[in-house]
């Protein structure tokens, strides 16, 4: 049955179902969501002064780049300020010291 507007005239057919905004998840729950969440939760409770070695051959084939650039920016979302370092073998993230 083809749809038809208020005023009369046809309405093309919907490809896509349609569905309220306010019901969405809004968060972003990207392929690397597991281990990005356990590097924040260490980073929460890491004393200052230290960082978190992460072995980059124990992230599931995630390139360095991606590693970084996925913690920066749940950092971020999460109200932390980080700093990252990298060598051939691993990825060192700790927080920013904050200033007196």
């Amino acid at each position: 049955m083809a749809r038809v507007s208020k005023s009369g005239e046809k309405l093309p057919d919907l490809k896509y179902r349609q569905v309220k905004i306010d019901g969405l998840d809004r968060g972003r729950r990207g392929k690397h969501y597991d281990i990005i969440l356990g590097i924040l939760q260490q980073l929460k409770t890491l004393p200052p002064g230290s960082a978190i070695e992460i072995p980059l051959a124990g992230v599931g084939g995630i390139g360095l780049v991606n590693l970084r650039s996925a913690v920066h920016r749940s950092s971020t979302s999460h109200g932390l300020e980080i700093e990252t370092l990298a060598d051939e073998k691993n990825f060192y993230v700790w927080r920013k010291k904050v200033k007196e």
